[in-house]
Formats: structure tokens, C-alpha cells, sequence
């Protein structure tokens, strides 16, 4: 595990940029695994500056999403392919056939999450893999007591998963009860990791994830078993850890 601290969230997602883009220098052909949510969004703004400033390409990446809502057509304004294309794909030149996310709309449902895990398999599986952290430990929509063997699946969302996402929709009701996830096995096939964590409603999922304690009560803690993971955590979110040393 390697423990990156900075001060504020603009400083982890400038970190987390230059090692995106020293991953595309090292190999422009590279699969990247990408999340969603506010956690990623100052990192996909560096992303597209250094297309713009430093001459990064996305010409030949190929990208793999962690999720998206049961329910959604990816024309939805709320999902996580309109969100990807909104925040990243539209401002970049990568090729909108290589960027891969859940069919939130197909049935049956099981033959899609075999269809996406196929696909990462045959694709991928990503160089490295962006994750953030739920308060709750989730990554993905891997909510606490998802096993480790598990692959891209559906699951039903915790309340407090809904209750976080509920400010991207106009009405709480609106927030989906379900979503297609990679699995744990599924982020773990990935060759590198990098997580991000930013603020103090992060830092007790920090501080929890820093004990280095294994368990399918708290998602996350499943990375320990992965070979190559960094932590990108700022100071806010590392505070609960600090007070400890201190």
C-alpha cells in the first residue's frame, strides 16, 4: 500500500492526473477503470487540461466503468454514461466505441453483468483502476457483506448509498434502489489501483480502511489483498488517523 497525503481535494486530483498520464505515457494503449460520483470530478477536469496543455492523447484508451443504475438509459441525464460523456469523453480524444459502461436498461439483467465481465475480461482487465470510497466502505456499488468473489453483478443499494446520491436528483424518491457493479474480483483483476478519498466525511472510512483489517463488512478493506495500491488522501479526510499519531 502506498499513502499519499496532500492537503485539499485540488492537490489529490493533481496527483491523481499525473500518474493517470504517466500511466497513458508508459502505454497509450492503456484500460483505465473509471468511477463516478464528486470524488473523481476535480481529477477529470486535470484530465482534460492536460489533453489541452500537455499533450496527452486518449486516441487508443479504452475505459471500463465501475457501475451504473438499474433502470437508466444511458441518455439519462443522471446516469453514469451521461456522466462520463458530460465530464470526461466529450472534452478528450478518446474514441466514444472504446469507453465501456453497464446497459443500465438491459434485460435480463444477469446476461448483462456476464456480457460487461466478459467484456473486461477479453478487453482488460484495466491497467489501473480509479476508485473513491463510500462512507460506508463501499467501492463500486460493493455495499458491505459483498463478498470477495464476487464479479459484475446486481445489487440493491443501501439507504445511505441513496441518501449521498440524492443531491444529483431533483427528488429523493427519483435515487434508483439498484445498480449493475463490477465485483470485488472484478476491481481486483486491475494491474494497479488508485484510491481517492477527500474531506471529513471520508475520514472515519479512512481512518477504518488504515487498519488494514480484511472484511466484507467494509468493502474497501478487500484492496489490502490487491499487490499495487496507492492512497491519495487529503487532510481533512486523514484527520481522525492524525489525532491517532498525535
Amino acid at each position: 500500500m502506498k499513502l499519499i497525503r496532500v492537503e485539499n481535494y485540488e492537490e489529490m486530483s493533481s496527483k491523481a492526473a499525473q500518474l493517470v498520464e504517466q500511466q497513458i505515457r508508459d502505454n497509450p494503449r492503456s484500460v483505465l477503470g473509471l468511477a463516478t460520483g464528486s470524488t473523481p470530478l476535480g481529477l477529470y477536469e486535470k484530465l482534460i487540461e492536460g489533453v489541452r496543455e500537455r499533450g496527452i492523447s486518449y486516441r487508443d484508451v479504452q475505459t471500463f466503468n465501475l457501475d451504473e443504475y438499474r433502470g437508466l438509459s444511458g441518455e439519462h441525464s443522471n446516469s453514469y454514461r451521461h456522466f462520463m460523456n458530460d465530464k470526461l469523453f466529450q472534452s478528450i480524444d478518446i474514441q466514444l466505441k472504446n469507453t465501456y459502461v453497464p446497459n443500465g436498461k438491459a434485460l435480463p439483467v444477469e446476461e448483462e453483468c456476464r456480457r460487461y465481465e466478459a467484456l473486461i475480461d477479453e478487453l482488460g482487465p484495466p491497467h489501473l483502476q480509479i476508485l473513491g470510497m463510500g462512507t460506508n466502505g463501499h467501492i463500486g456499488f460493493n455495499e458491505p457483506g459483498t463478498p470477495e468473489t464476487s464479479r459484475t453483478h446486481c445489487v440493491k443499494l443501501e439507504q445511505s448509498t441513496r441518501n449521498s446520491n440524492a443531491r444529483f436528483f431533483s427528488d429523493r424518491d427519483e435515487v434508483p434502489t439498484h445498480a449493475i457493479t463490477m465485483g470485488i474480483e472484478s476491481i481486483l483483476k486491475s494491474e494497479k489501483v488508485l484510491l481517492l478519498a477527500s474531506g471529513k466525511k471520508k475520514a472515519q472510512a479512512v481512518k477504518r480502511f488504515l487498519e488494514g483489517r480484511v472484511s466484507k463488512d467494509f468493502p474497501a478493506s478487500f484492496l489490502w489483498k490487491h499487490s499495487d495500491v496507492t492512497l491519495i488522501v487529503d487532510r481533512e479526510a486523514y484527520g481522525l488517523v492524525k489525532a491517532e499519531e498525535e
